[in-house]
């Protein structure tokens, strides 16, 4: 009986964590650009490499996080046409367009008519930057 109550309770955590597990953010990168100071060094990303890169974020009990970073914890900053992830150990963070001001935002620039996201990450003092789209 003893075994029974704790695999029982054991199954209802985990399917309480499992349904308040949500896909906030999915995207796949086009461009990667690194810089480190004294080079920049733009590239075009094909498909099949994309898919190794993607950009995500999971919304867990009222957290962000950036599970295709290590599940690194974010903070989110919305303004606008704009939602922003920083996280939280200064690692980066991502830019997306938000959906329903899609057209509102793509008139600022060329950039925001072409790509839904940047994800900005920080490596020491180099920088990678992803330019994509929502998938």
């Amino acid at each position: 009986m003893k075994k029974f109550v704790i695999t029982l309770f054991i199954l209802i955590i985990a399917a309480t964590v499992h349904a308040q597990s949500t896909v906030v953010f999915k995207g796949l990168p086009i461009v990667k650009i690194s810089e480190g100071g004294v080079s920049r060094v733009p590239e075009n990303i094909t498909k099949d490499r994309a898919v190794d890169l993607k950009c995500i974020i999971n919304k867990i009990s009222g957290s962000y996080y950036w599970t295709s970073r290590e599940n690194v914890k974010l903070l989110r900053i919305d303004s606008r046409a704009f939602s922003t992830f920083v996280a939280e150990n200064g690692s980066g963070y991502i830019r997306m367009v938000n959906p329903d001001l899609k057209d509102a935002a793509s008139l600022m620039s060329e950039t925001e008519a072409k790509y839904d996201y940047v994800e900005h990450l920080l490596i020491g003092l180099r920088s990678i930057t992803y330019y994509g789209i929502h998938e």
